[in-house]
């Protein structure tokens, strides 16, 4: 046999069948695909649809035979055709009296034809003997796209009358009808004669008899059958697009069954005209009704004849070479099948897709849906856009369609404490460090909130701030603001400073008794009065005291007033014989103001938005209040701490320098005092 003898192909009315060509060793390695200079599946740096090279893919593939002569010893087998045909010697256990199973997928040379024979098989005659069957069972080894099934049988061998072809695509577990021949299609399968294939059962066996007038030679190659998968496909034109067609074309094993070699019809009329009392009675009636050729026709003739054995024949099924035209199924993403760690046949994937078959995406590579390549698309597989931070994702369909089919990865444990579907943000109690790009290791950095300072352990994600306490500052509430002083409270760790002045001088008078508080520590002034603790600066507000003022209003310093008529201004009733500084106010918001028309407020208020404040140098001096030009006050006070005409601060008055946040405050307590304050 000469083993540089290779498969070839070529269509003839409609069907692909095998052609034995004799070529050169070189001729013979062209067989299998060669990786060539540049990368099928791009075209430059773009994906492309790229298949593996069309092959044989039965050849050298392990097959099993349920029946193969010479195994259980010598036996001599002959060729059924003419009733007398050749006979062969089997014996197993001579290297050159053997036909076993893997002739079937060995290197076909048509001058030196190797043969798998099946044992003799004894059978009846006729159209209700039992099958004989015989079972050819080929694995691929891995998933193929096929393109035809093609068997010729050996020289002088008769080709079977009925062949089933299986096919499996997940490694023999199950099996599916691929294609039926036989002269009597419904009584041995079931099935119509060379039915039409339409859209709707395209993945349906057809069943035909043209292998009965097609492909017979007398010559050394023997007859032939080939079945094309795709013929009268109604999809096959638009492969790409029919999934159906492309599961109909996948297999990974081939099996093939011969439910029976019929006699031919001559050698029958041989056996009638012979006189031969071994032809079945209904096929002598058939053809001599009239009891012809010395044959009684009578019916105790018939029923005499009805009684004779059936007549056994003896055969066998010869086949030389069994071919599967195809394509390693890679989806478009491989031009070529390798060997794999476990040794098995395997896609050289591209396209960022991985499995034996290129039928999903590599790990990592989610961001869009796994598809089949076809001509106008690549479907190329897309990584998750995850910054560096996550080393798996998962798609999302619904996150794909929202994006206009452009991206649905989502990435799944992130990485250096971030978070989201990209990992693109700062998780909770980390921020962006915005001197480091997103893809930094160290992008995000921990809050670092100090445990008494702040607030809570989260801080603004983009910022870093962290929410801090009444008086603390920092980025991190790890100070005091401005005005404020550290206590020994966990809950209030920053006060406001008081307003102290420690220079002494020993000229010093007592402060004021009704407006200071006497067992507040003391302090001197600048002229060295000595004063107190003053409470018309406090700063808590509630309800009770909004209630037992004559007046609330915000007003703004407008102007101080240096030349003041003393005389007049002291003339009051809570008023000593001390100096006294004027100040010009614009009221901007009245809050609360005395029923009676002839309150200053009102009377002020009449003529314009200006009123006058009075106030104490000495209190002044002591900052008691503490009042300057062109700052805005919250002032409550009683209409008789002033002269007329003008508002007073007396020891019921409270001045506070204004602050946007009473502005709810005040008009709550407007609502509450028209049912609380009596």
């Amino acid at each position: 046999m000469n083993r540089y003898t290779v498969f070839g192909i070529v269509c003839w009315s409609g069907l692909l069948l095998p052609l034995l060509v004799t070529t050169t060793p070189d001729g013979y390695l062209k067989m299998f695909p060669v990786q060539s200079q540049f990368d099928p599946c791009y075209d430059e740096d773009r994906p492309r649809r790229c298949v593996p090279d069309f092959v044989n893919a039965a050849f050298g593939m392990p097959i099993e035979a349920s029946s193969t002569c010479g195994l259980r010893g010598p036996v001599e087998v002959c060729d059924s055709h003419e009733l007398r045909g050749p006979c062969h010697q089997c014996d197993d256990s001579n290297p050159r009296k053997r036909h076993p199973a893997s002739a079937l997928t060995d290197v076909n040379n048509s001058n030196n034809v190797t043969c798998w024979r099946s044992e003799p098989l004894v059978t009846p005659i006729g159209m209700n003997a039992p099958p004989d069957n015989v079972t050819l069972t080929l694995s691929l080894g891995k998933k193929y796209e096929l393109t035809y099934v093609s068997m010729t049988f050996c020289p002088a061998a008769v080709k079977p009358d009925s062949i089933a072809i299986y096919k499996s695509a997940d490694f023999g577990k199950s099996w599916q009808p691929f294609q039926f021949y036989s002269s009597q299609c419904r009584r041995v399968y079931g099935r119509p004669n060379r039915a039409t294939i339409t859209k709707g059962n395209e993945q349906e066996a057809r069943c035909t008899d043209a292998h009965r007038h097609m492909g017979e030679s007398t010559g050394i190659q023997g007859s032939r059958i080939a079945f094309s998968t795709l013929e009268g496909r109604p999809s096959a034109s638009d492969f790409d697009s029919s999934p159906v067609l492309q599961d109909w074309v996948t297999a990974t094993d081939i099996r093939v069954v011969f439910h029976r070699l019929q006699m031919p019809q001559e050698s029958m009329e041989d056996l009638l005209l012979l006189g031969s009392p071994q032809v079945p009675v209904s096929y002598r009636q058939k053809k001599d009704p009239f009891g012809f050729n010395g044959i009684d026709s009578s019916d105790e003739a018939s029923s005499t004849l009805a009684t004779v054995t059936v007549p056994l024949v003896t055969h066998h099924y010869a086949v030389s070479d069994f071919a599967v035209g195809g394509r390693c199924k890679c989806n478009g993403h491989a031009s070529r099948c390798v060997l794999g760690r476990e040794e098995e046949l395997t896609c050289d994937c591209k396209h960022n897709t991985a499995g034996r078959d290129c039928e999903r995406c590599k790990a990592f590579h989610f961001d869009r849906p796994w598809g089949r390549a076809n001509a106008r698309e690549s479907n190329e597989c897309k990584i998750c856009n995850c910054n560096g931070h996550a080393r798996r994702c998962r798609f999302n369909m619904e996150l794909f369609k929202m994006s206009g089919r452009i991206s649905g990865g989502v990435c799944l444990n992130c990485r250096h404490a971030t978070t989201g579907r990209h990992c693109h943000y700062c998780r909770e109690g980390y921020y962006r460090d915005a001197t480091k790009p997103i893809t930094h290791r160290k992008v995000c950095k921990p809050c670092d909130c100090h445990p008494i300072g702040s607030s809570g352990k989260t801080c603004n994600h983009t910022t870093g701030q962290c929410p801090c306490k009444d008086g603390v500052t920092g980025l991190t509430c790890n100070r005091c603001a401005r005005g404020y002083q550290q206590s020994r409270s966990h809950i209030a760790p920053c006060i406001k400073i008081p307003r102290v002045i420690s220079i002494v001088h020993p000229q010093n008078t007592a402060p004021d008794p009704q407006r200071h508080d006497p067992e507040a520590p003391s302090y001197r002034t600048d002229a060295g009065r000595e004063c107190g603790k003053c409470k018309i600066g406090t700063k808590r507000l509630n309800l009770n005291k909004f209630c037992k003022r004559d007046y609330v209003i915000m007003a703004k310093v407008i102007a101080k007033d240096t030349k003041t008529d003393n005389g007049n201004l002291k003339n009051t009733a809570n008023q000593n014989n001390s100096d006294v500084a004027k100040f010009t106010l614009s009221v901007q918001k009245v809050f609360k103001k005395s029923p009676s028309p002839s309150s200053p407020l009102a009377v002020a208020l009449r003529r314009s938005s200006h009123i006058a404040l009075v106030v104490d140098v000495k209190d002044l001096e002591c900052r008691c209040p503490r009042v300057k030009v062109n700052r805005s006050y919250l002032i409550l006070g009683r209409d008789t701490e002033g002269p007329p005409g003008a508002l007073g601060i007396g020891p019921r008055s409270i001045v506070i320098e204004w602050r946007d946040e009473w502005h709810r405050r005040l008009r709550k307590f407007q609502r509450q005092a028209a049912r609380t304050c009596h």
